[in-house]
């Protein structure tokens, strides 16, 4: 339509009135088909983001990714939730990551060290609680972390030494002296996720595991929280990979898991935010 309408524009025989009138058109068509052009090249493109985040955060990030969703079409996410230490190998062995939550410090620290995240992106996140679970109808019932060094528990399940919550159970158990007799009857596992599943499928007579982890299995239930000052404070620190592809959008999520609608879904799931 706009190659006839500027031949006839330009047509023998057509007056000028009539010659001005097409020629106003074909501006016009011009015009429009201009702005077509711009809107086409504003619509963004789909962003995958790659999120290496601790087992413990899969349901709640899970929820708050579909809500984020919604309002962002064009970002996608593709969650990888296991140990924070395997997750900091996966990172350093360049496998894709765009943001990176963990459930310790330890493991963000040595990727910052080593070059592997952008130093001015790392927030601490969130805070989270160690407690000593068993299952819901447990024949021997336990009341306190020292006891799980006694004759009452046969195997305990925990973390690895690679895993957050394993190293948060060494230090409980070292603090306490009483470390060489649970480790003696310690079964590990390579995830919390794992720990909260012997437990709920009474493979083990107890585990220890983040309160989080408990709200979410109605086959266990919490005896107590770890003695106080008896480990670390568990804090979840989440920053930006310095490979990654996708930084603006990255930043854009780590802001929108600051927010106050990020943070209530947070803490519907059991997490704190961070407090100095």
């Amino acid at each position: 339509f706009f190659m006839t309408f500027c031949a006839l524009s330009s047509a023998k025989g057509m007056d000028i009135k009539m010659r001005k009138k097409w020629t106003s058109l074909c501006l016009v068509l011009v015009m429009l088909c201009g702005m077509t052009g711009c809107i086409k090249k504003e619509e963004k493109k789909e962003v995958e983001l790659h999120i290496l985040a601790a087992a413990s955060m899969t349901d709640v990030l899970t929820e708050i990714s579909e809500a984020y969703e919604k309002e962002h079409e064009h970002v996608k996410f593709v969650f990888s939730f296991d140990s924070s230490g395997t997750l900091k190998t996966q990172i350093e062995e360049g496998a894709p990551a765009d943001i990176f939550i963990s459930a310790a410090m330890k493991q963000m620290n040595e990727l910052n060290k080593g070059g592997f995240m952008k130093k001015d992106s790392i927030v601490k996140l969130l805070e989270n609680k160690v407690v000593l679970i068993q299952p819901q109808d447990a024949e021997v019932k336990l009341t306190s972390f020292e006891e799980v060094a006694s004759d009452k528990v046969s195997m305990i399940a925990i973390g690895n030494s690679d895993v957050p919550v394993g190293q948060y159970t060494e230090q409980i158990y070292k603090n306490l002296g009483l470390w060489e007799q649970v480790e003696k009857k310690a079964n590990l596992a390579t995830n919390v996720r794992q720990v909260l599943d012997w437990v709920a499928t009474k493979n083990v007579s107890c585990g220890i595991v983040y309160a989080t982890d408990a709200m979410i299995e109605p086959k266990v239930k919490v005896i107590c929280e770890a003695p106080k000052g008896a480990c670390d404070k568990v804090v979840y620190p989440a920053g930006i990979v310095k490979s990654s592809e996708h930084v603006k959008e990255a930043e854009q999520f780590m802001d929108y898991l600051q927010t106050d609608e990020a943070k209530a879904v947070f803490t519907e799931y059991g997490f704190s935010a961070y407090e100095e």
